[in-house]
């Protein structure tokens, strides 16, 4: 009866039209139209791609990704402290710390107009408005920052900036709603212990403090704590590219440092004493934000293919070693303090290293080892009264 009913059917009787139907609804159903906030360059091969100064990190493994980004990391941020502080060191340049952050966005955002327009898609993921509280975030860390080195010495402001690991863990629970166990506890109050150890250290042989520098150091901190969340939820949320953060975020900040300095009058002196000295300002300043516009590249691919707490472990590795360039290249007081100090902040990475690949590697836990030294412990006892 059924074969019947197909036999009159009038799809049946025509088997032109009935393959012709069911080719055309496959044709459309192979067809998925993406969202506005989703719309991929047909260039583009994957949205997960991680694009650094023209290199695709996305083709290989993770172990090499992490090695290209951490020497990125330290190569470009150590020329990067290097010539900051030279900078500093000209007479007469110290009260011009916003200045150099205007100078400083100014470079960063031609040079993520340039990277932009050699990439296939020039399109912005990111909303405006997110774009607008990274920048006043990004001003707020480099400007802070740049303008504490007229009051602090080098590694006192570096270590500092080094504290943030504990504000960037309290970030990431309260932004992103991260958990993070007791090792990356841990890991963060033994880098806290050592660099506050360091700063007394600091304070005894050259007591150079200034309660103006450390409360600008200190809003820096709380600015660099927040900046690195809210980047990574922002381009895992709308899949922006790093020259996109780049170039948006620092023009937006550049506006808001000229509008400042146009409203308190501290531009003109800027300009008038960096004209006298070309070289020594404008020349170093490009050199310095070059360095650290790649240096910025490489810590924004961290941020978004390993996290932001990896992200400030790397960057502070890197500036222990700014530290001890920093020694070696312009003439200060040390102790051995400073050793002991810093072995303690090794020590901080060392247990954030380990909870980042006790899970990806299966590294025995802390306390698994514990448990598994009593159990066998017990079990010898056991054994011996047998």
């Amino acid at each position: 009866e059924k074969q019947a009913e197909d036999s009159n059917s009038p799809e049946c009787s025509e088997p032109e039209t009935m393959d012709l139907k069911f080719t055309s609804s496959r044709k459309y159903i192979s067809i998925s139209v993406p969202s506005k906030s989703q719309a991929m360059s047909p260039h583009i091969k994957s949205v997960d791609d991680v694009i650094v100064l023209g290199m695709n990190l996305s083709k290989f493994s993770k172990p090499t990704q992490f090695f290209i980004c951490v020497s990125g990391v330290f190569m470009f941020y150590l020329i990067y402290g290097y010539l900051q502080e030279l900078i500093f060191s000209v007479e007469g340049f110290k009260p011009f710390g916003w200045y150099l952050t205007l100078v400083q966005f100014g470079f960063y955002s031609i040079f993520g107009l340039i990277e932009l327009q050699l990439i296939q898609d020039k399109r912005r993921r990111i909303p405006g408005k997110t774009y607008m509280i990274i920048a006043f975030l990004t001003v707020g860390t480099m400007g802070l920052s740049n303008t504490s080195l007229g009051y602090l010495n080098y590694p006192t402001q570096v270590i500092f900036k080094c504290c943030k690991l504990i504000p960037v863990m309290i970030g990431g629970v309260f932004i992103q709603g991260k958990r993070y166990n007791v090792v990356d506890v841990s890991a963060a109050l033994c880098m806290s212990l050592g660099l506050i150890w360091f700063t007394l250290a600091d304070s005894t042989v050259a007591p150079n403090f200034n309660l103006t520098g450390v409360v600008l150091i200190s809003l820096a901190l709380c600015a660099d704590a927040v900046i690195g969340n809210v980047q990574e939820k922002a381009m895992k949320l709308h899949n922006g590219s790093n020259s996109e953060m780049v170039l948006y975020s620092y023009s937006i900040g550049f506006v808001y440092i000229l509008f400042g300095l146009t409203c308190t009058s501290g531009l003109s002196p800027a300009v008038t004493f960096c004209s006298k000295h070309p070289v020594q300002t404008y020349g170093y300043a490009f050199l310095f934000s070059l360095t650290g516009y790649f240096g910025i590249s490489f810590v924004l691919a961290l941020i978004k293919i390993f996290g932001a707490l990896l992200a400030v472990t790397v960057t502070t590795g890197r500036k222990a070693m700014s530290i001890v360039l920093s020694f070696l290249f312009f003439a200060k007081p040390f102790t051995l303090q400073y050793v002991w100090s810093g072995l303690l902040v090794v020590l901080g990475i060392f247990l954030n290293v380990y909870s980042k690949n006790m899970d990806k590697i299966k590294l025995p836990s802390l306390l698994g080892l514990w448990k598994k030294s009593v159990e066998e412990r017990k079990s010898r006892t056991l054994s011996q009264t047998v």
